[in-house]
Formats: structure tokens, C-alpha cells, sequence
């Protein structure tokens, strides 16, 4: 099946830094700071907006690879963003040049690549495993 997707596709999300978002609260660091796995959780859902409702129905993307630097910190109650933007296509595989941002500065950057699944066969393959 064919996918028509483009280069250049953008996404942008953002969110409030709460107490539950800190390396702390989340296990990452011992800091209330704004934590590296809730940033690219950010990124990741910014790629994944970007193409998904460009994806035929029973179609979405996975993350599978990420390369990203976290650049600065930033403290609870700071808004944040995360954009990305697709710009590589190979079939299924999809490359994303993803980066966020708080209030003051850019506090990450990176890449991120994704592959378009059909969902029903990738559920089907997934439960096989528990047999």
C-alpha cells in the first residue's frame, strides 16, 4: 500500500511542567526539573501527530529509534514544547527532525525515526508472542 506522506510535515505540543513530569517523580534523576523521558515522550507524540492522520484507517506509526540531546533544564510550572518534523521517507520508515523548547530557550534537539504499521497485523503478531 502506498502512503502519501510528505517532507516538511510539522507538528508542535505543548504542555505545563508539572510535579509528576520531574526526573525526580518520574525515577530518571533526583532533581524537580523537567525530566529527559518526559521530553522525548514530547517529541515522540509531536512526530507521531505530524503523519498519523495522514495515515490510511488501521494505519499508525511506532517509535522505533532516538537520537536526542537535553540541552537545559527547566523548572516545574515552566510551559514546554516539542516540534518535529518529518524529513526522510523509505517505504514505512519514517526519519523526524524533532526539538523542544521551554519559555527561556531550546532544551532539546535530536532525531527520531517511526514505521507505519497496520495495526490489526502488528496486534496479531504481538499476541503470538504470549502463546
Amino acid at each position: 500500500m502506498g502512503f502519501k506522506l510528505n517532507r516538511g510535515l510539522k507538528f508542535k505540543i505543548e504542555k505545563v511542567v508539572t510535579e509528576k513530569d520531574t526526573a525526580m517523580s518520574f525515577g530518571s534523576g533526583g532533581v524537580k526539573v523537567f525530566a529527559t523521558p518526559m521530553m522525548i515522550g514530547l517529541m515522540e507524540n509531536a512526530a507521531l501527530s505530524a503523519v498519523d492522520l495522514h495515515l490510511p484507517k488501521g494505519y499508525v506509526t511506532v517509535g522505533t529509534r532516538i537520537d536526542v540531546r537535553h540541552l537545559a533544564a527547566t523548572p516545574v510550572g515552566m510551559k514546554v514544547y516539542a516540534m518535529a518534523q518529518l524529513t526522510g521517507i523509505d517505504g514505512k520508515r519514517l526519519e523526524f527532525k524533532v526539538e523542544a523548547y521551554d519559555e527561556k530557550e531550546k532544551i532539546g534537539e535530536g532525531s527520531h525515526e517511526r514505521y507505519i504499521i497496520d495495526v490489526e497485523r502488528f496486534i496479531e503478531r504481538t499476541a503470538a508472542k504470549q502463546k
